[in-house]
């Protein structure tokens, strides 16, 4: 009997598989973070290309050049992108020191009402002061002027990426449709198919989460910054911009933008206007969480909230703030295709488990034209030509005459 033939056999074959299957991934993400400039740009540009496709696709229906229908859409998007950088640091400039020392005595603020109310304080005062000499120490050490360095070197990269995200998206709105059927031209039957089906739907998906995500953003930004207006606190401007570029992290964002409106409510306008910050941000909150999102969003975004907090805290962890605003769409994508790629996933009632925890709204199955089932189906019975095969010689009109 081989001594792979066994349970520990067959189970130490496996075990070997594994290794070779964490050391592949390994290695690509070893690949990934090295070329993170590269690939953070791509990403940012397939995204937005894919926001703005529509429109593209909606010039040259009504009879312009793509190359002109590309060009326009780009210089539109650039614009846009300028103006709502020029508004954010215009809006923030000067008032970005007031914003972190109202931030900062909020919090002591909130510190002192918890030490001298019934509730013990989660962080005394000696420990605040303790992190604090730390933060001068550290300040005034090497260790800082490195870390400067590493700063400059940060922008650098951030420079080089943007630049290069501004090329790829270019290209994306031009020749992307191009360059998709050169990917799908490798590949015949069934896997082509797949592979269209997946691009479809990781095009439709990131274009509507993209497009539905900067609409949340704006509203929920407007009607927060209206409540702060009302109440009367300082620093209306940056604390409307940092709701606006928050409500793009899922979750975290609204969090910690509306801790921080809090924190200055509490400094400037006393705890009464503090607790109507805070019953601001949680009322715009869940009208955006049980109204607006769905509206909105659709099928587009069908996650369960473990699954992401838990795909945030992984693309912090790995690329920091871009990673935080790309781990959600992204997660997305990946399981809309894996729906494409696997049947094993039973749906529907069980007679032992009981219903499907996955509804039937959640699935991508549903969510694909039937233009487009069509054009899956003919993929599918497409096979590979010979490799002997020659190609049917030219046919011309029967007026055309060809000189010997």
């Amino acid at each position: 009997m081989s001594p792979w033939g066994d349970g520990l056999g067959r189970a130490g074959a496996r075990a070997v598989q594994l290794l070779a299957l964490t050391a592949v991934a390994a290695t690509v993400l070893y690949v990934v973070l090295a070329l993170r400039v590269v690939v953070l740009a791509v990403l940012m540009a397939l995204i937005l290309a894919c926001a703005v496709r529509p429109l593209v696709r909606g010039l040259t229906h009504h009879g312009w050049a793509s190359t002109g229908a590309a060009v326009t859409v780009f210089v539109c998007l650039l614009g846009v992108m300028v103006g709502i950088i020029t508004g954010v640091v215009l809006g923030v400039r000067g008032q970005l020191d007031d914003l972190v020392t109202a931030a900062t005595t909020g919090w002591q603020h909130f510190q002192r009402l918890l030490s001298a109310g019934p509730l013990p304080a989660p962080v005394d005062a000696d420990t605040i002061n303790a992190a604090l000499a730390q933060l001068k120490d550290y300040l005034a050490s090497a260790g800082a002027r490195q870390s400067a360095l590493s700063g400059l070197t940060v922008a650098s990269e951030v420079l080089t990426g943007t630049v290069l995200m501004v090329i790829v998206l270019f290209f994306f709105l031009k020749d992307g449709p191009r360059l998709w059927s050169f990917v799908l031209r490798w590949f015949t039957g069934t896997t082509r198919a797949r592979l269209a089906e997946s691009g479809d739907r990781a095009v439709s998906i990131l274009g509507a989460y993209m497009r539905g995500i900067a609409l949340i953003a704006t509203v929920d930004a407007t009607f927060i910054g209206i409540g702060l207006w009302a109440v009367g606190v300082p620093l209306v401007v940056p604390l409307t911009i940092i709701v606006f570029l928050t409500a793009f992290v899922p979750i975290v964002g609204a969090l910690a933008a509306g801790t921080l409106a809090a924190l200055v409510a509490l400094v400037t306008n006393g705890p009464a206007a503090a607790l109507i910050v805070v019953l601001i941000v949680v009322v715009v909150n869940h009208l955006e969480g049980y109204f607006l999102h769905p509206v909105v969003m659709g099928h587009t975004l069908r996650l369960h909230a473990l699954v992401v907090l838990l795909a945030l805290s992984a693309g912090t962890v790995l690329a920091g703030v871009a990673g935080a605003v790309l781990a959600v769409p992204l997660t997305a994508v990946a399981w809309a295709v894996l729906q494409v790629w696997t049947t094993r996933y039973q749906t529907g009632e069980d007679p032992v488990l009981g219903s499907d925890p996955v509804s039937p709204k959640e699935s991508a199955a549903d969510r694909v034209s039937r233009l487009n089932r069509r054009r899956y189906q003919r993929m599918r019975g497409q096979a590979r030509p010979a490799p002997w095969a020659v190609p049917p010689p030219p046919s011309f009109p029967s007026h055309t005459r060809i000189s010997p």
